[in-house]
């Protein structure tokens, strides 16, 4: 049992204490983030046997053309979207969440790198945070691609403005990638990049299934590949470590081991 209350067995004890020494001697750590990390803040997963794609929304509503060819429609449909993935006393960073901002902080980990959406790591104060998929804490304007905070613009939406405009006329679109569009050039590049140059690249909470996220693993070289995630992934079988586990106990231990 560690420090927290929570279970730790003696295989995860030595998996956890040589992935510790790797970082330790590690010239440049990262770790890449999936939606296990924001699962265990109470927001549902959007693929997997809860996820939302298929099950309670249409991905195809949520298409970049959606939003150029019926902007009004595409945002009452992604207000419906924050009501199913929000939990109703609203999310917050989770142990781990914590854990990789203060591994970022004691550096530890060069970068996170996340798949998610949702702001959790700069809520719980993460620093060099590449955000592959945008973040819905903010919105840009298609026509100036100037961005602002999400918050007054969705009460905007809300209250009837659909869809909701920039002062220059465009129209705001949520600050992340939409079906049809590819992941920003300069966040991808980055994490391509330390990837490729990682002496350990540490997944978190990601199935890695979905490219191209998914292929970054395979970037690493010579590097340490750990994957800490509760179900198999295709990189099992090549990772040096495969951690079977909850992040929300792996990371904040690991932080403890170092």
């Amino acid at each position: 049992m560690d420090e927290s209350g929570s279970e730790v067995d003696t295989d995860l004890c030595g998996s956890l204490t040589g992935l510790a020494g790797d970082l330790r001697a590690a010239d440049t750590a990262v770790a890449l983030i999936g939606a296990g990390l924001s699962a265990a803040s109470g927001i549902p997963t959007f693929r997997g046997e809860d996820g939302v794609w298929g099950e309670v929304f249409d991905p195809a509503a949520f298409h970049r053309s959606r939003f150029e060819r019926d902007p009004a429609g595409f945002w009452r449909d992604r207000l419906d979207l924050y009501d199913h993935m929000e939990p109703t006393d609203g999310a917050e960073p989770n142990p781990a969440h914590y854990a990789l901002a203060e591994l970022v902080d004691d550096g530890v980990l060069d970068a996170v790198i996340t798949q998610n959406t949702d702001g959790l790591h700069s809520a719980a104060g993460t620093g060099n945070v590449i955000e592959l998929h945008g973040s819905n804490a903010r919105v840009v304007c298609d026509r100036c691609e100037s961005t602002r905070k999400a918050g007054p613009v969705r009460r905007r939406a809300r209250g009837g403005e659909l869809p909701p405009t920039c002062p220059c006329g465009g129209i705001y679109k949520p600050d992340v990638v939409l079906f049809g569009e590819l992941l920003p050039a300069v966040a991808h590049s980055r994490a391509e990049r330390l990837a490729a140059e990682s002496d350990v690249f540490l997944v978190a909470g990601s199935s890695l299934t979905v490219d191209p996220a998914a292929s970054l693993p395979a970037r690493i070289g010579t590097g340490t590949l750990a994957i800490c995630n509760l179900e198999r992934t295709r990189y099992s079988d090549t990772a040096a470590y495969d951690i079977r586990a909850d992040v929300t106990t792996v990371l904040p231990a690991l932080v403890r081991l170092l």
